[in-house]
């Protein structure tokens, strides 16, 4: 009994290892089977702006359609003062500043006082003043007794116009003395050993060239004024135009402003000056618009975007927004090559952004072509 066991022991064996090896058989015969789905194939033709790929039916095309539309010219820079607009703070006398009642970005008001300046010219200018006093009092004395004198006819005509012209030089020499006094700013009935200046307009102190206990004054070698207000009702927007564009700008014309600070809101802007002379290292001219600044919303410094229109519309290439590809700050679409499944990524220059999701296209494709609507997912699928 014992050989017998052994036998269908052995037979057992054998038979689940032949099923074993017809369930790999079939495995191996059948890859598919346990394969994952097939996803599309991408093939590079001709370098990285040519690609195919397979099933390239899901990829949706669209035409390159024609529409009316204004040319833009849009330019960048700052803004900043209207210099006609500028007014020095001056100190008429030298000396040193002993208080400092503004600072750089204040706002003042016509008449407030700014500062007070210690000048030796008052001193000097006060002496003249005593000066010319006491003589002018001499020399009316003089000419009184000179009067009596001559009405008893004890002088001659010419003795008494002496004394009337010299009185006549002594008044002319007070009043001098007096307007140098007012000049400096000084009270002759109350003289002080200070200058004290005031605002000469409203504005904001958009410069100072002179701290506490710093000197002040005009000098012979010309002065730029101790401090300088500006009125910011208007500024100056001040842009660099390229040389092959100053041909669209004219005096006059409208400007759209856009500033970084204020997203979504436009100040209007109006061409008041052209460069006359070109920067001779980047080939631009300095465009100047005067703009309004209600509130003083706009700073000076601020970077600005100005945006002129042309005078007429013409027909302009528009894509649908989704089919331009941005790139290393370039701008492509994909165009079908002819081939089935086949693409060529073109470079093109973009415009405006209008409405219905679409934008403008200034060169690269023609009205009529083909374009993958959906740029990116083309370009993602490409990459994998």
């Amino acid at each position: 009994m014992q050989p017998a066991t052994t036998g269908w022991r052995w037979f057992a064996c054998s038979f689940a290892l032949g099923l074993m090896g017809l369930s790999g058989c079939k495995h191996a015969d059948n890859p598919a089977a346990e394969a994952p789905p097939a996803q599309p194939q991408v093939v590079n033709v001709g370098g990285n702006d040519t690609v195919h790929i397979d099933g390239a039916e899901r990829f949706t095309l669209a035409a390159v359609t024609s529409r009316p539309i204004v040319s833009t010219l849009q330019v960048t820079g700052s803004v900043s003062p209207d210099v006609s607009r500028e007014i020095p703070v001056l100190s008429l006398a030298n000396g040193r500043v002993v208080a400092l009642h503004v600072g750089l970005g204040d706002t003042v008001r016509k008449g407030q006082l700014v500062m007070e300046v210690q000048s030796p010219d008052v001193t000097s200018a006060f002496d003249a003043y005593i000066k010319s006093v006491n003589d002018e009092h001499l020399t009316a004395v003089t000419l009184e007794r000179d009067k009596l004198l001559f009405d008893k006819g004890a002088i001659a005509k010419s003795q008494l116009d002496i004394a009337q012209a010299g009185d006549d030089d002594a008044k002319a020499d007070m009043r001098a003395a007096e307007q140098q006094l007012a000049i400096y700013g000084v009270d002759k009935n109350h003289p002080g050993d200070s200058v004290k200046v005031y605002a000469p307009a409203s504005g904001v102190i958009i410069s100072q060239n002179v701290a506490a206990a710093g000197a002040a004054g005009i000098t012979y070698a010309g002065a730029t004024g101790s401090l300088t207000i500006a009125d910011l009702s208007h500024v100056w927007v001040i842009c660099d135009v390229y040389e092959n564009d100053l041909a669209t700008v004219h005096m006059g014309q409208h400007a759209d402003i856009r500033l970084n600070a204020f997203p979504g809101k436009t100040f209007s802007g109006t061409v008041s000056d052209i460069g006359a002379v070109l920067d001779p290292s980047i080939r631009t001219a300095k465009v100047r618009f005067q703009v309004q600044n209600p509130g003083g919303q706009l700073r000076i410094g601020m970077f600005a975007t100005a945006t002129l229109l042309g005078a007429q519309a013409a027909d302009q290439a528009v894509v649908p927004s989704g089919a331009i590809l941005q790139l290393h700050d370039r701008s492509y679409v994909f165009l079908p090559s002819g081939q089935q499944g086949t693409f060529r990524r073109v470079q093109v220059k973009v415009g405006r952004t209008l409405d219905n999701n679409s934008t403008e296209i200034l060169n690269g494709v023609s009205v009529g072509q083909q374009v993958v609507s959906n740029a990116l997912d083309l370009q993602n699928t490409a990459d994998q």
